[in-house]
């Protein structure tokens, strides 16, 4: 399995390096156009989380990102350093009570995006799964 692991501090600006990350990644496996958006999305909104709720936006606390390939699957670990959230509790971006509401929404998108994605360590590492072939 090759893997690639970068480290980010908690800056919003960051998400440059993010996005590169994943040309990069889009270059050197060949991925097709379709799995690169859904990954796009699915990781910078991860990171952002990562950076804005995880981290509190506080520089001096970073954000780790992994991506891992084996034959069948690109797997991103995204990790940052605070308390976790509870993920198993989470208000429906699509109930109407929520439509108008700017945020809440990344969670649902990685879901409908990624093929798998699995919280750990009370919300503070998410891994985000995608079939290649």
């Amino acid at each position: 399995m090759k893997s690639i692991n970068i480290q980010i501090p908690s800056l919003a600006d960051n998400i440059r390096i993010i996005e590169s990350f994943i040309d990069n990644a889009k270059e050197k496996f060949k991925l097709n156009d379709d799995i690169y958006g859904n990954i796009m999305i699915s990781v910078t909104e991860s990171v952002n989380n990562a950076i804005k709720h995880g981290n509190r936006n506080e520089k001096a606390k970073n954000v780790s990102i992994s991506l891992m390939l084996d034959d069948s699957q690109l797997k991103f670990r995204v990790a940052d350093e605070g308390n976790g959230f509870d993920y198993h509790n989470l208000p429906d971006p699509t109930a109407p009570e929520n439509i108008e509401k700017p945020g809440g929404r990344g969670i649902f998108l990685m879901k409908h995006l990624a093929d798998e994605v699995v919280f750990s360590h009370n919300g503070s590492v998410v891994e985000l799964t995608f079939y290649i072939d």
